[in-house]
């Protein structure tokens, strides 16, 4: 099946897969790359620090006061995490989705994908271009991965105290969830490839060891510090089974 240009076929499983597949109304916001800036080019995914990112504008800063603000988060690496995980389940959501769906996946080159740093949850994007590629585990590993989830991850680690665990617990969360919402709302084929997908991901060398998979069932072996968000209590693949007590030294990553 070929990807739909407009990929509609996204819309019926719920915001967190939504795609905007459109230049114009896009043009104006940052795209990802601009976001996760500069790398070094002996390091892959490590950042340069850069002095002239301002951080009234810089993207990635945006949203993380952003969602810190929406939050109340009492320091700015609890909203940081959270950040992480809600972007990571977007680009999860709409990867795990095409492939499930039409077999074949979109470029999203970080480039190619804009990201309004200040709307609302989930995280709006719109996608530039639609190139397709290969539906399978390894292209997935590569767009997802490779191309945002280690960036981010470098990115978000230079400027926050986020353990490389906490980090790689929201990737092999957010991307079990997108499964197990496909096998809620998608035809039983389609969850079938979604199941097997998500299989396949969670055994990759970058999230192997992050949790354990049972059915559809995840259990992280991280946390990834939203109950010290007030009120916000023990997410539900969490590696605690209530709030851990002494919340400034808790287990983090």
């Amino acid at each position: 099946m070929d990807l739909d240009p407009r990929l509609t076929a996204l819309r019926d499983l719920g915001g967190f897969f939504v795609l905007r597949a459109a230049e114009e109304a896009g043009r104006r916001l940052p795209t990802l790359d601009q976001a996760y800036g500069p790398r070094r080019p002996d390091v892959q995914g490590a950042p340069l620090t850069d002095p002239l990112r301002d951080p009234v504008t810089d993207p990635l800063a945006v949203r993380v006061r952003r969602v810190g603000a929406a939050l109340r988060a009492p320091e700015p690496r609890v909203a940081a995490s959270v950040a992480h995980q809600g972007l990571a389940a977007r680009l999860w959501s709409v990867a795990l989705g095409c492939a499930a769906l039409y077999g074949a996946v979109p470029d999203l080159h970080p480039a190619a994908v804009r990201w309004d740093p200040e709307g609302s949850a989930p995280d709006d994007l719109w996608l530039t271009e639609v190139r397709p590629l290969p539906g399978d585990a390894a292209t997935l590993a590569e767009v997802v991965l490779h191309g945002h989830l280690e960036p981010l991850a470098a990115a978000l680690r230079a400027r926050h105290r986020l353990a490389p665990g906490l980090l790689r617990g929201n990737a092999a969360s957010a991307l079990a969830a997108s499964a197990r919402e496909l096998g809620r709302h998608a035809r039983p084929d389609v969850a079938f490839r979604a199941a097997r997908l998500s299989r396949e991901l969670l055994a990759h060398p970058l999230l192997t060891g992050s949790g354990t998979l049972t059915g559809t069932a995840f259990r992280r072996r991280s946390c990834c510090l939203y109950y010290r968000v007030p009120g916000g209590g023990v997410c539900g693949d969490c590696c605690f089974v209530r709030p851990p007590r002494s919340s400034p030294r808790a287990r983090s990553g």
